[in-house]
């Protein structure tokens, strides 16, 4: 069995346990095409966590650390100035709130800095908290680091990175706890019909490419679209476009017998 990420830093650390989760997606980790490499900005308050993280990183051909923070003020400082890729987010940061930091880094005008947060346990509030505040993506601390990597990949490149359990949690909770500050269907007037059909196929887990394929059409113009609705609702990443299409009513969870453990979890890409 693959280390998990606390047993990978317990090489200089001493213990860690080991715990599966399953990330969004597929895929090759490495990828044979030339290109930039994701540059990723750590922020633990723990100097042996920052260590261990920054040297798995390293470790991979297609990932760089960009920098580190030790605070939560820090991290925004190095988020404007550096612009990485992922700004890898533990929850526990001291000094401002991760959440703080989150909203200010994805509310950033033309910021480019995707946000996936660490948490010690897959706790519905916490995950549900970070999606509203602009994370791309949860992660627990002691994700398996092939896991971690998958998830960094994601995130870089757009998509959202949960395990199958926390998305059902967080659908369920969409579905059946009314929210007074949840969006209302009026937030999709100015949505075109194929706007709409692609934005719930994106809240049914489907890719650029499964879209394409889904609607007969080319990648780019796929793409295209996927990128239009995010830009009318001002969405960061496809993960809040998920949440909007459930909290509008666009798509409804499905709790039909034998088809809510694959159905309900689908809503991120879960392969």
């Amino acid at each position: 069995m693959a280390k998990s990420l606390k047993s990978s830093q317990a090489a200089s650390q001493g213990g860690g346990r080991e715990r599966n989760l399953v990330l969004v997606g597929t895929g090759n980790a490495k990828s044979p095409d030339p290109c930039p490499a994701i540059r990723v900005l750590i922020a633990h308050g723990d100097r042996l966590a920052r260590a261990g993280l920054g040297a798995l990183l390293d470790a991979e051909p297609d990932v760089v650390v960009a920098g580190s923070a030790a605070e939560g003020a820090e991290a925004l400082v190095l988020a404007e100035e550096l612009r990485p890729d992922v700004l890898l987010l533990d929850m526990a940061l001291p000094g401002m709130d991760a959440f703080r930091v989150t909203r200010t880094v994805a509310d950033a005008d033309g910021s480019p800095v995707r946000v996936l947060m660490l948490g010690e346990s897959e706790d519905d509030e916490r995950i549900f908290s970070s999606l509203r505040a602009g994370a791309s993506g949860f992660l627990i601390r002691d994700a398996e680091p092939a896991d971690l990597m998958q998830g960094i990949r994601r995130v870089a490149a757009g998509e959202a990175a949960l395990s199958p359990s926390s998305v059902r949690r967080v659908i369920d909770e969409l579905a059946g706890q009314p929210d007074p500050q949840r969006a209302s269907p009026e937030l999709l007037d100015e949505l075109t019909a194929r706007e709409l059909e692609v934005m719930a196929l994106v809240a049914g887990g489907l890719s650029n490419d499964e879209i394409a394929q889904r609607l007969v059409v080319t990648m780019a113009t796929a793409k295209t679209h996927v990128s239009r609705v995010m830009t009318k609702l001002r969405a960061h990443h496809r993960a809040q476009l998920v949440t909007l299409a459930y909290e509008t009513g666009l798509v409804q969870p499905r709790h039909a017998a034998g088809a809510a453990d694959d159905a309900t979890a689908t809503s991120f890409a879960v392969a």
